[in-house]
């Protein structure tokens, strides 16, 4: 079974690469525009959802929306905007968004919501790898829980997201800022280094206790790069 199709319409490049990442992530196909007359083309297609910026150049999302639902397209349409007022959020709603979601948003709420606007319209979900393994240690995405020689490893929520980030990117060299903006969202406002402390902490939770041999691998100057134990 084909994989759904997401169209993510925003301008702000930074926003747009960090919503393609995850949803490509999650095993969806996603076709990215930057701006609303793209944004009509690609939703009157093949799309089985759309993720619509409000400030759109050309025109914005509210007429996107108004121009879909006149022609009779019911693609579901998740909303995603800076524009927090009620009534940007009832006007959405009231000419056919099927759910709204104010930036600054986390990774996992943006996915969260995508999965629940497809289930509304009997849309199909991607299945998922339930278990990461790697030699002794393995990743249970599901369970939200590490396992080394099948015995689970107590971690606190972040460190676990941590470790799924850079066990997912498997041999990829991940910045400090990217693992911030994928593990702590963009709205995080705190030192990059907190990285590094979480990471120590992965350390002393999983290298030591159980003889692991190092896992991550630090990049001096740039950040991390999870290498297989």
């Amino acid at each position: 079974m084909a994989s759904p199709t997401i169209v993510v319409a925003e301008d702000d490049d930074a926003i747009r690469d960090l919503v393609v990442h995850h949803l490509e992530r999650e095993g969806y196909a996603v076709h990215a525009v930057r701006d609303g007359l793209a944004a009509l083309r690609a939703a009157r297609s093949a799309a089985d959802a759309l993720i619509l910026d409000l400030g759109l150049p050309g025109i914005d999302g509210l007429d996107v929306m108004r121009r879909l639902r006149g022609e009779g397209v019911t693609v579901p349409v998740l909303v995603v905007t800076a524009r927090a007022e009620e009534i940007d959020r009832v006007v959405g709603l009231e000419i056919g968004a099927d759910d709204y979601l104010c930036k600054p948003f986390g990774p996992r709420e943006l996915c969260a919501r995508v999965r629940a606007v497809l289930r509304r319209s009997g849309g199909t979900i991607p299945a998922r790898v339930p278990v990461l393994r790697f030699g002794r240690m393995e990743i249970d995405e599901a369970a939200r829980e590490v396992r080394v020689d099948g015995l689970a490893v107590a971690l606190k929520p972040r460190e676990f997201a941590l470790l799924l980030e850079l066990a997912r990117n498997d041999g990829r060299a991940l910045s400090r800022d990217r693992l911030i903006e994928n593990v702590w969202g963009l709205d995080y406002d705190g030192d990059e280094r907190t990285v590094d402390v979480h990471v120590r902490r992965l350390r002393s939770r999983l290298e030591e206790p159980y003889g692991l041999p190092p896992f991550v691998q630090t990049l001096r100057g740039y950040g991390y790069k999870f290498v297989r134990p």
